[in-house]
């Protein structure tokens, strides 16, 4: 494992799906997430609707053009090291320069995150749990 990578150990949709998340264009929305996100394709169905498959440390997520609006969905990632995730989606070619990173609490779980808005529109939460 490469040690510049952090771990993507789950994922959370903001809506219902994190299989079905919805793109405008599929062909477009893709070379983020395996450029700059570090995931990469595994399937891809024309039916019911162009739709793909992408996974990064066995999770996997799904991108679809369903007809949703990215700017209403997206995922909380939990990860070991926000600080490492940051760093590198930066290098991948990620254009944001400061991570703002704000404190969050989730029930009785603190989590240190930052945001990831996609070219698509769909936005992903980064989060470390804080002891």
């Amino acid at each position: 494992m490469d040690e510049m990578r952090a771990t993507l150990k789950d994922a959370w949709p903001y809506q219902k799906d994190k299989m079905k998340l919805p793109v405008e264009d599929l062909e477009t929305a893709i070379p983020f997430y395996e450029t700059v996100m570090g995931f990469r394709v595994v399937s891809r169905s024309d039916a019911p609707f162009k739709s793909a498959t992408i996974e990064r440390n066995d999770m996997q997520l799904g991108l679809a053009e369903n007809g949703g609006d990215p700017t209403q969905d997206g995922c909380f990632f939990e990860v070991d090291d926000v600080e490492k995730a940051f760093a590198e989606l930066k290098t991948n070619g990620f254009d944001k320069e400061n991570p703002d990173f704000d404190y969050q609490k989730y029930g009785e779980t603190k989590w240190k995150v930052f945001f990831v808005v996609a070219p698509d529109g769909l936005c992903f939460c980064y989060g470390e749990r804080q002891n």
